[in-house]
């Protein structure tokens, strides 16, 4: 037999429930349009269809490079929605805003290490021989850090 304190807990269990599975759909929602969007800033930067280069051509440098990236975009979208504190307008906002701008900061760093520093993203994308190159490895952490610092920011 249930008492009126039980069917109380159980009702805000039940709110409670219901309004984190909102939160939590929403946090998803704007998570996965960071990934895509973080896909397709990885797309501009690499040569040629990015998803052509990782499922035909099997290239191991795009596909580290897209990795970096995304891994920096999840770094940013979870502290994103940390720093919130639990406000969910705040947190999408921090997630959508933070998540875009890191998300151009890793663009820019790709094309900054490709004109500056004399990296080639088109040499490392269209590599024939398809093996991991080490100027791969160094934009990758690259892309890492820069998710890392603008996560930290975002704190």
């Amino acid at each position: 037999m249930t008492t009126l304190a039980q069917t109380a807990a159980d009702d805000n269990l039940g709110l409670f429930l219901l309004e984190g599975t909102g939160a939590l759909l929403a946090y998803a929602a704007v998570g996965l349009a960071l990934f895509v969007a973080g896909f397709y800033m990885t797309d501009l930067v690499v040569p040629g269809r990015l998803i052509t280069v990782l499922r035909q051509h099997r290239n191991p440098n795009a596909t580290l490079l897209v990795c970096a990236s995304m891994i920096g975009v999840g770094l940013i979208t979870a502290v994103s929605i940390f720093a919130a504190g639990g406000d969910l307008v705040e947190g999408l906002s921090r997630t959508a805003v933070f998540g875009l701008v890191g998300i151009l900061a890793q663009g820019l760093a790709t094309m900054i290490f490709d004109r500056l520093i004399g990296i080639n993203v088109r040499e490392l994308a269209d590599d024939a021989e398809d093996r991991l190159e080490p100027a791969a490895i160094l934009l990758a952490v690259a892309n890492l850090m820069i998710g890392f610092v603008v996560a930290v920011s975002v704190y």
